[in-house]
């Protein structure tokens, strides 16, 4: 991630620095590969997946060249080295300005997504970018940058299915007075309005740097994704690059700060502070990791370079929506699937549950995933605060775990299966609506295992309403967003036949989030059933519409 600011003077941060690269680096196809996100299995028979004709968006200050527009990609066409073309490019909201607004950072970003390189292939090369630059002053900003992020959701019949920022802006540069991480800042309303309104899902590079650029990770509707590093050539430990809190040296390894322990007070009072590095209230957006050390990317000039850093995490996801929806596509048309499959509150929730935590000893009791994911201490997502909370449902410095493309593409594939179709399989997910104080059960047909997990995630948005000043639909530069707030939303995992909420096995009960996530142990061989609970009081409309995706193991 890299901060806003005057285009002249970027600061690219410490963990987002470009180096040469050495022979023995590691790479784009490592982190494509089953060293990183299982991406390289779909886009070879039998699924052959890449992409195609899916839109996605990037945001950024800058922008990839392309062929037509600029005169640096017009040679590389000649030399047959373009290895990043996107499929338009555009200004804030209009055509691309020739030759200029173009940066190393956005093509490299654009290349984990669409590289078209034989070997350092993108996780969806055959996707439809859509990228545009923003700024060109000092004073530009967050106004600037939602202005661009509203032209590319309105592309293509709102057809944007996600929208990369691998940028931020610093607490400090925000103009509301004590500016915090409470989702109020223009930028990351905006960011949950276009979701909501043009169905597409904003993806948010974490936290890094001295400081942090936190600014809008506090998003509800999208969520923000940090970065890992190599253990033994394999990605699977968060870097110490990640920002997440302030900082500080755990003297007695117990996850806690305490006095005379050392950390980075970044707004000096002395204190560890909510809302500075994270959202306030204990809020968690961060929801995934995604490899982002050390990897081989291309610049402007088709030189590949040593790239780290969240900003080139993010697009590992936005790549894998991509493929999923290239899924999808062959599923409505065939007639096997509706259009509900492409809701993005759906895909959320999918790539969510599918995250790898644990490693599976092979007895499928973990439900297949393929790593086990540490933290910067070595720790476990069975280590952390979220495991053994009902009311935390994401970890603070793992999210739900490292995105796993192929696991993703497994529970997507599943398929829809509603309350009103019968009993659910033990894998599956769906997307509804649900009534103010009333509940969906979801009844599993089968008994699941003891001793294996479920993993279970819910999401929905929070509402945000555009302050429309000329009437004309759209966010202008000058208008503004205001927070309506969402509604409260609870999953308990119950035995088939108990009906009262108080007898459940386990939940996730969260009164800050729009999310709920689930992921326990099976106690006993039995029946089992989700509940979900729409509790009043009501945020506007009685109904509300919600992804849930779940995965256990069954007899």
């Amino acid at each position: 991630m890299r901060r806003l600011g005057w285009l002249v003077g970027w600061i690219l941060l410490s963990t987002s620095t470009s180096m040469i690269a050495s022979s023995s680096s590691w790479a784009l196809e490592n982190s494509a590969d089953r060293q990183g996100i299982d991406a390289r299995i779909l886009q070879k028979p039998p699924y052959n997946l890449t992409g195609k004709d899916v839109f996605v968006g990037q945001v950024e200050l800058s922008r990839p060249s392309r062929f037509a527009v600029d005169k640096i990609t017009n040679k590389l066409l000649q030399l047959d080295r373009a290895i990043v073309k996107p499929y338009e490019v555009f200004f804030r909201d209009g055509k691309a300005i020739p030759n200029k607004n173009l940066d190393d950072h956005s093509a490299q970003v654009a290349a984990v997504i669409i590289s078209q390189d034989k070997i350092q292939r993108g996780i969806a090369p055959n996707a439809k970018l859509l990228s545009s630059a923003y700024s060109q002053r000092r004073q530009d900003g967050q106004p600037e940058a939602c202005l661009a992020a509203q032209y590319i959701a309105r592309q293509y019949n709102g057809t944007v299915r996600a929208i990369n920022f691998s940028f931020g802006e610093l607490l400090s540069e925000d103009p509301r007075p004590n500016a915090k991480l409470d989702g109020d800042a223009l930028l990351t309303l905006c960011v949950d309005w276009l979701a909501t309104n043009y169905n597409t899902l904003p993806i948010i590079a974490g936290n890094q740097g001295k400081g942090g650029i936190p600014i809008p990770t506090d998003l509800y509707n999208g969520f923000t994704v940090g970065f890992t590093r190599e253990v033994d050539g394999i990605y699977r430990q968060l870097d110490r690059g990640n920002l997440i809190d302030e900082p500080f040296i755990d003297r007695n390894n117990n996850g806690k700060y305490e006095q005379g322990e050392v950390f980075s007070d970044l707004n000096k009072d002395g204190k560890w502070t909510a809302g500075v590095e994270s959202p306030i209230d204990g809020r968690r957006s961060l929801a995934l990791l995604a490899p982002g050390n050390n990897l081989k990317l291309p610049t402007l000039q088709s030189k590949f370079k040593n790239a780290n850093g969240s900003s080139f995490a993010a697009p590992h996801v936005v790549g894998t929506i991509a493929l999923l929806h290239e899924y999808a596509n062959r599923q409505i048309e065939t007639g096997n699937w509706g259009i509900d499959a492409h809701r993005h509150e759906l895909i959320k929730a999918v790539l969510i549950n599918s995250a790898d935590k644990i490693q599976d000893r092979g007895d499928g009791k973990m439900l297949g995933m393929s790593k086990t994911i540490l933290d910067a201490f070595g720790k476990t997502w069975i280590d952390t605060e979220a495991y053994a909370n009902r009311s935390i449902p994401l970890s603070r410095s793992l999210g739900a775990g490292q995105l796993n493309a192929y696991r993703a593409f497994q529970q997507y594939q599943a398929g829809q299966q509603s309350p009103s179709s019968g009993n659910i399989k033990a894998i599956g997910w769906d997307t509804n609506i649900i009534e103010v104080d009333r509940y969906q059960d979801y009844i599993f047909a089968n008994p699941l295992e003891a001793d294996s997990f479920i993993s279970a995630t819910l999401t929905w948005d929070r509402q945000v309403k555009l302050n429309d000043k000329n009437g004309n639909g759209v966010f202008d530069i000058g208008e503004s967003f205001t927070d309506e707030g969402f509604n409260k939303i609870e999953m308990y995992l119950m035995r088939s036949q108990d009906t009262d909420i108080s007898q459940n096995v386990w939940s996730s009960i969260s009164q800050i989030d729009n999310l709920q996530h689930i992921f326990i142990k099976i106690p006993a061989t039995g029946r089992y059933k989700l509940r979900i609970v729409f509790k009043s009081p009501q945020v506007g409309s009685s109904s509300q519409r919600y992804g849930l995706a779940w995965w256990a193991k069954s007899l």
